[in-house]
């Protein structure tokens, strides 16, 4: 996996990755940005939720689960000094779908905290606090 990210102008950098798709970063007006493009460390942040994301809404497909939507929300707790690393990171599936099963959509969650999402992983074994939880949208209808 390749990526690079060029400086455009004061505190605005563009990131592409090596599929060819690009993000724009960019610091807030304090910080000499122009706050038109996202902080890098809100990239980190999303891009540990979409890889979970992926995951569970994966494991839900294969395990014939009747999943229709799939949200993440996230939520992070910085250190107070200089790295301002993440310390703590709470991330909470609104999982819909009809007559999912609580116990499947239980399992696709941990499956991806233990076994599957690289990003989640990666950043618990650098001594984040990672948390999971979950709630299932939909009628259950049996």
């Amino acid at each position: 996996m390749k990526a690079t990210v060029k400086w455009a102008d004061n505190a605005m950098f563009v990131g592409e990755s090596g599929s060819g798709h690009c993000a724009v970063m960019d610091g807030p007006e304090e910080h000499g940005g122009r706050n038109v493009g996202i902080r890098p460390m809100e990239m980190i942040l999303i891009g540990m939720g979409g890889c979970a994301s992926f995951d569970v809404v994966s494991i839900l497909k294969k395990s014939r689960q009747p999943v229709s939507g799939c949200e993440a929300q996230l939520s992070a707790e910085r250190a107070e000094t200089v790295p301002a690393i993440f310390t703590a990171i709470n991330i909470h599936f609104a999982i819909s779908g009809q007559n999912l099963k609580e116990k499947q959509v239980k399992r696709a969650v941990e499956l991806s905290a233990e076994k599957y999402c690289s990003a989640s992983i990666m950043l618990a074994n650098g001594g984040v606090e990672i948390s999971h939880s979950y709630e299932i949208i939909g009628t259950n209808e049996d």
